[in-house]
């Protein structure tokens, strides 16, 4: 029995010698664990420095010691390693039960009984596949690689380092990352109970996944604490009373497909991803996911959650008003716009590369399978075909917010659609759809800088252009056409499309392009009548940069979001300048004369729901637009300090609202506004914004807004014109 057992440990040293000297592969030797290298995560904050997503292959967020409660380590070396301060890499008492339970009697229920040092050492180190010899090899690595990360670290720093690369569930790494994971706070924030929670998910970070498995969670956490008790961490008062404390999580997620400002990130992301390839030196490689940048920001974390929490209230609600209308009758039921945008899926395109028949493709994604649908109560569990699912995405209407700050362009709030996951068109970074009237103030602008008098009066009535093909724009709504002349300012809050096209012809629509360009708006504008309706394609971000020149001393701005990129010990690697500033694109009488007409579009005419519906009392300025056959609601909101862009419409521009009373502006568009700025009254941290006032007019543009809203044809002209009859006459812009 003696010759046995001397043989075995015979046998034993030479296979821990063979390991040492490297015959199952290298182990890190002094240089490499000297120069420990994490991958950490990239981070993104706001201007306030709140943290609102991270970039990551490994969700890893280090931090010091020093920001770890006492109560987290307390937790940590009471369950995984009563004996840490003790030893010196390897516990002797477990030595004993590895080696000849685990390995040799290959005994899995024994325990693993490795020291926090062991598991850092694992943690830090990938382990290989050594077929039936993988446990004992790498348990001799790694207690190897203990005693030497022993001999060049102090205690506290294998905690540290510990703390900061232990895997939790969900591919989080570290505690700091954890804690903002699971509840929502940094690990300094912790409280015994939530510490205790996190530490017992170390055991088996599936099984005791707190989101997953809350009961479970629960129940491993007491353990823990009656180890802390036992080991003297605890007192048997405060015990008793954590363990009865009930599991609360606010879990926070940051990872690309949901969280804060998906969308915004994702435009972000490639920004940064080609950043890093412009900074990186053969010294210094950059990258996003691993290299621990600080990416700051100038979004505002609460004014983005009240922009989305606007929009998906809003949105839910116009969602069911746009299907009721159709009824059974919807677009997405519609047999060409559905075959069509079947054909452009990647599940048909890849059938079609395999030359079956069109039968054999409608049957192959005819066929129902377990799947999850996006609805606005969340996600469903459905049994539905590839033809199923498209009719139920084809029916969802989508959105674009942006909301900047009018002196500087910087970007604010950034809602690119409804959820990300599903719906990856970002409308704010991608999108250009007709504007309607949200156009109008430009052209209203470009004739008060033309010399027209906001007292000079517009006949409402319907005109045949001749020499535009007989066009012939009509008004809709509450609008006298008949003998009823309009000042700009009513017509302009009634936004009487008649007028507005006589207006362009009063300014040129050359001018009017002119001025479009001088506001920052770079896209392609058609030099016709209707661009007096807004039928030119811009940008969400073209209209806001635009818009705030009416608050900007004239100046137009360049919306931006980026202020300073810092490596992850702090140092600034860039910082981003403002854009320059533009030239005044008007002057500063007709920015008065626009400010008070756009109030009034607010006070009493299309966009005065802000007030009798939505009890705003703020100092508002605006304009609706609806575009042609309904396609696309517009809002803009002009404020003091924000400037609003909302647009609703369809992905699919052959899709629009069946009526004008839910697709227009007023009703599709604007309520996102409202309700956004609805939650801003309530919150005092924007009170500077909320109680902002704009500048009073100066008693010239008070004299050149002092006259009648309207003016009637006088009396022989309304004898001798037949209401009954257009007049017809050639479209002759100024210039």
């Amino acid at each position: 029995m003696a010759k046995a057992i001397a043989i075995g440990l015979g046998i034993l040293g030479l296979f821990i010698v063979s390991v040492y000297f490297g015959a199952w592969g290298p182990i890190p030797n002094k240089s490499a664990l000297q120069e420990l290298s994490q991958q950490k995560a990239s981070e993104i904050y706001d201007r306030n420095g709140d943290l609102i997503g991270k970039f990551y292959l490994a969700n890893r967020q280090p931090i010091p010691l020093e920001q770890v409660p006492q109560h987290a380590i307390d937790a940590l070396i009471a369950t995984e390693d009563a004996r840490f301060y003790n030893h010196s890499g390897i516990d002797a008492r477990s030595l004993f039960r590895v080696f000849f339970k685990t390995i040799l009697l290959q005994d899995a229920s024994s325990g693993g009984g490795s020291t926090l040092t062991q598991q850092l050492a694992k943690n830090l180190f990938q382990r290989k596949n050594y077929s039936f010899m993988t446990l004992p090899v790498v348990k001799v690595k790694e207690m190897i690689t203990a005693k030497r990360l022993e001999r060049l670290y102090s205690k506290k720093e294998i905690l540290e380092l510990y703390l900061n690369t232990v895997p939790f569930s969900g591919n989080t790494y570290g505690i700091e990352s954890a804690s903002l994971k699971f509840f929502n706070k940094k690990a300094k924030d912790l409280s015994l109970t939530e510490a205790a929670t996190l530490i017992g998910g170390l055991k088996a970070t599936y099984t005791y996944n707190p989101y997953r498995f809350p009961e479970r969670s629960q129940n491993r956490r007491n353990v823990v604490l009656f180890q802390m008790n036992k080991y003297g961490y605890l007192k048997d008062s405060a015990f008793e009373t954590a363990k009865k404390d009930s599991l609360e999580l606010d879990f926070g997620r940051y990872d690309e497909q949901k969280g804060l400002a998906p969308y915004f990130r994702e435009t972000l992301r490639q920004k940064m991803l080609k950043w890093c390839e412009e900074h990186s030196t053969k010294k210094n490689q950059l990258n996003l996911y691993t290299s621990g940048l600080k990416i700051y920001t100038t979004l505002d974390k609460g004014l983005q959650e009240y922009a989305e929490s606007a929009t998906l209230e809003h949105l839910q609600n116009l969602q069911q008003q746009f299907e009721k209308e159709y009824g059974d009758n919807g677009p997405w039921e519609n047999e060409k716009i559905l075959t069509s945008t079947l054909k452009k899926l990647p599940s048909y395109r890849r059938l079609k590369a395999k030359e079956l028949s069109e039968e054999a493709i409608i049957d192959s994604l005819s066929q129902k399978k377990k799947m999850q649908w996006f609805t606005y109560d969340g996600y469903e569990e459905v049994e539905a075909s590839t033809i199923d699912s498209l009719k139920h995405y084809l029916k969802y209407l989508s959105t674009g917010m942006l909301s900047i700050d009018p002196s500087s362009g910087a970007v604010r709030t950034w809602v690119g659609g409804i959820d990300f996951e599903h719906f990856k068109y970002d409308h704010i970074s991608k999108s250009k759809r007709q504007v309607g009237s949200t156009f109008k103030p430009i052209v209203y602008t470009a004739a008060l800088e033309q010399g027209i008098e906001p007292c000079d009066y517009f006949s409402a009535r319907e005109v045949t252009y001749a020499n535009m093909k007989g066009w012939s724009p009509s008004n809709s709504g509450d609008v006298d056409e008949e003998y009823m002349n309009y000042n700009m300012e009513t017509a302009l809050s009634k936004s009487i499309n008649t007028v507005s096209v006589k207006v362009l012809e009063a300014a040129g629509i050359g001018n009017t392009i002119a001025l479009a360009e001088k506001l920052g708006i770079n896209s392609e504008l058609p030099a016709v009548p209707s661009l007096a309706l807004g039928t030119a394609e811009v940008t969400i971000p073209e209209m806001a940069g635009a818009y705030a020149a009416f608050v900007n001393k004239s100046i137009p701005v360049t919306p931006h979001y980026l202020l300073k990129v810092e490596n992850d010990t702090g140092e600034v690697l860039e910082k981003f300048e403002t854009p320059e500033p533009k030239e005044e694109a008007f002057s500063a009488t007709t920015r008065q004369v626009m400010l008070e007409m756009m109030q009034s579009v607010v006070n009493k005419g299309t966009a005065q729901r802000l007030r009798s519906t939505y009890g705003l009392r703020n100092e508002i300025a605006g304009k609706t637009g609806t575009t042609q056959s309904n396609k696309d609601a517009w809002f803009v909101g002009i404020t003091p300090k924000l400037i609003a862009v909302t647009w609703v419409g369809h992905d699919d521009h052959r899709i629009g609202f069946r009526t004008t009373a839910t697709g227009q502006g007023a009703n599709a568009a604007l309520p996102i506004f409202a309700k956004w700025y609805q939650q801003l009254n309530k919150d005092k941290a924007y009170t500077s914004i909320t109680n902002a006032r704009f500048e009073n007019p100066s008693s010239e543009v008070q004299g050149l807004l002092d006259c009648e809203p309207t003016k009637r044809d006088g009396f022989f002209k309304r004898l001798f014109t037949n209401p009954d009859k257009k007049k017809k006459r050639d479209f002759k812009s100024k210039d």
